[in-house]
């Protein structure tokens, strides 16, 4: 303040200096605060105690359940027999338990279901044979088959009916792709956890719906085979055939030709370590498929994809001079001497200790691309090798090279053939399965998997063209093969060869989103096969494979849900 140009009267400067310095003169009475000055203040306080109350109320609180309409009864895949929909939609909440038979394999099934769902729920979900209600998982006889169920959905609860514990188990990968995609997470989720109203029935169109890992090229550890086994489960896939030698590696111990498995399982293509499964771990494997009802196909490849083995023992060469170790990826340049006697003791001690280890009823002994063994000398091989298979309480499956040769009474051949594959050949293939050779179709420019989406695919090859998710599912195994009756195939199985995949993440790559197109050919009813209402229910699979951490390529043509 510029005092020397201030008009304040100096008795006005001397009350404030009074009353500043509290002199003995009377103290002015302290004015009321204006009422609207309180009030405003009021406010202004209330206002801060209720944001203050407000988020310690909310602190640490669970997210509130969005609204959110059920899933439904029709977009799961594979696409189910029947379905009827209508009623009010059952909610799991905290007070849910799961109502299971008495029984160890149907307690197994909802031991499963509880372990999905106790995560993203947050529930305790127990386990329980009395009471109503909720989830019930029951066995029953009716027209179910050895895998088909019903499951019946209302405002009480859910019912999951089947003849075999496989329906059940079926059954429950039904109801999960009926809850929100968020139930596959590890954590906390908000829910509503519904399920449509309505009533599902529902069994396979085929016996045998299987998918193939090649461990060979690439070795892949229990814990990647765990992996891939449970996204098979999620599609009903009920065959697991493992590819387990080839050129570039022998992958499974064999105690009467050790180095099989310590040499000849020593790389892969492109010369890293490789690697093979001890017994035990086979029997994991074994194992953990059963647990998800998979059924293991073993495959050792032979007369040809046999470098690893004869890298391993001199004696099984013809010339008695062991091949270096390949990790390259040409084929057709391997084969077992056929006129040594060496080599059906060979065969004899693989084949046996193999088949002790696979409870399941098959033994796959490959035969294809045999390009280095004559047809005389592959047809003799062929005769001398089937009845050891059938020895050892298995039953053969060949690629379909074995109908060239003379299949044993209930052998089945695989067919890999293209639609541009010779007429002859598709010919000889029809021939067999007329005379009662039945048949797994894996035709591969349709269900190759490891085959180029398009031509800027990085992973994958593209000899047999490239293979995007519509031409992959458009096709059916009925009438693929021309004078193959239907009666005579007995499945759909999706081969997945690793020459250049080496990852998980390589393997889902190129699994999704094709492999739900294989389960649903094989499980499916040929009426409900349709472009574009499948391309619909392919698309809402995403959120869930987001959930499970499943890589997988955004085919243009399926209408993706945003990113």
């Amino acid at each position: 303040m510029r005092r020397h140009h201030s008009t304040t009267p100096r008795t006005t400067r001397t009350i404030r200096a009074t009353r500043i310095t509290r002199t003995t003169r009377p103290t002015r009475p302290i004015r009321p605060i204006r009422p609207f000055r309180l009030s405003r203040l009021t406010r202004a306080l209330g206002a801060l105690l209720l944001v203050a109350a407000t988020g310690a109320l909310t602190m640490g609180a669970a997210p509130a359940e969005p609204r959110r309409a059920a899933i439904p009864l029709d977009q799961v895949i594979p696409a189910p027999v029947s379905v009827e929909s209508g009623g009010t939609p059952y909610r799991i909440t905290s007070g849910t338990h799961i109502r299971v038979d008495d029984t160890p394999e149907v307690r197994q099934v909802g031991t499963y279901l509880a372990e999905i769902l106790r995560p993203s729920t947050g529930y305790r979900l127990p386990l329980t044979t009395q009471g109503d209600g909720g989830i019930r998982l029951r066995l029953a006889k009716g027209p179910y088959g050895a895998e088909g169920y019903r499951l019946d959905s209302g405002a009480k609860g859910v019912t999951i009916t089947a003849q075999e514990p496989a329906g059940l188990f079926h059954g429950v990968q039904t109801l999960r792709q009926l809850l929100p995609a968020a139930v596959e997470k590890k954590s906390v989720q908000p829910g509503p956890w519904l399920v449509a109203g309505g009533t599902i029935q529902d069994r396979p169109r085929y016996a045998y719906r299987g998918a193939m890992l090649d461990v060979a090229r690439h070795f892949f550890t229990v814990e990647q085979v765990k992996r891939y086994i449970d996204q098979l489960a999620l599609y009903k896939i009920n065959k697991l055939h493992l590819h387990l030698s080839d050129d570039q590696g022998w992958r499974i111990a064999i105690d009467s030709w050790p180095r099989l498995a310590t040499y000849g399982g020593s790389t892969q293509v492109g010369g890293g370590p490789g690697g093979y499964y001890t017994k035990d771990e086979y029997r994991e494997i074994v194992r953990y498929a059963a647990s998800r009802h998979l059924e293991v196909v073993p495959e050792i490849d032979m007369p040809g994809h046999t470098n690893a083995a004869l890298a391993s023992y001199a004696e099984l060469n013809c010339d008695g001079v062991a091949p270096p170790l390949y990790t390259g990826t040409k084929v057709g340049f391997s084969s077992l001497c056929v006129n040594k006697e060496i080599t059906y003791d060979f065969v004899d001690d693989v084949i046996r200790e193999v088949a002790a280890l696979t409870p399941g009823r098959y033994l796959h002994i490959g035969g294809d691309e045999a390009h280095s063994t004559s047809p005389e000398d592959y047809a003799a091989f062929m005769d001398r090798v089937q009845p050891v298979v059938a020895r050892y309480g298995k039953t053969v499956i060949g690629w379909h090279q074995l109908t060239g040769a003379n299949p044993a009474k209930g052998a089945l051949a695989q067919y890999w053939g293209l639609d541009s594959t010779s007429e002859a050949e598709k010919a000889q293939v029809a021939r067999a399965a007329r005379n009662g050779t039945r048949l797994i179709l894996s035709p591969a420019d349709r269900v190759y998997l490891d085959m180029k989406y398009t031509k800027d695919t990085p992973l994958g090859l593209a000899w047999a063209g490239h293979v995007e998710v519509q031409r992959s599912y458009d096709w059916n195994p009925g009438s693929y093969l021309p004078d193959v009756p239907e009666s005579a195939v007995l499945g759909v199985e999706a081969p997945l060869w690793t020459e250049t995949l080496s990852t998980s993440a390589h393997l889902e790559t190129m699994a999704f989103p094709r492999l739900p197109g294989a389960a649903e050919l094989g499980w499916s009813p040929a009426a409900t096969h349709d472009w574009d209402t499948y391309k619909v229910r392919l698309a809402a699979q995403a959120p869930r494979w987001d959930a499970l951490g499943i890589a997988y390529y955004r085919s243009p043509q399926v209408p993706w849900p945003a990113a």
